[in-house]
């Protein structure tokens, strides 16, 4: 299962790789580091089980929300929108991605891709 918190800001997805990811604002302590004042220095804790996450509260001063609720704990779906101290993500819960788009993710990240136009050139596309 592939369980990912997408940031609402537009920034890059962050994978939930661990059994347990501790959240908050102890670098190097914390699984998941946010470098935000409103963050505790432990504040949340996501625990991946059985193809599903659960979100437990540190005791957080901000708290932890879910869809705009206040929570202390509680089973994560997909879709949902959690929020640490105002800074919001949502949930992603799915396949895991065939390795195929793994590989290809990492070996031409920073390649350009050939393209077909018609030209003289070793690639040609051919139609049926």
């Amino acid at each position: 299962m592939l369980a990912k918190l997408i940031p609402l800001d537009g920034s890059d997805p962050i994978i939930i790789e661990h059994d347990l990811t501790l959240v908050g604002r102890s670098q190097g302590f914390c699984d998941l580091y946010i470098d935000k004042h409103s963050i505790s220095k432990l504040h949340c804790l996501i625990a991946r089980t059985d193809g599903l996450l659960y979100i437990r509260d540190l005791a957080s001063t901000n708290g932890t929300r879910v869809n705009g609720q206040k929570v202390t704990r509680g089973a994560l779906l997909p879709g949902d929108e959690l929020f640490f101290a105002g800074i919001g993500f949502k949930v992603y819960l799915g396949p895991d991605e065939p390795l195929i788009n793994q590989i290809l993710d990492d070996s031409f990240a920073d390649e350009e891709l050939l393209t077909a136009d018609g030209s003289d050139s070793d690639v040609r596309l051919i139609e049926d």
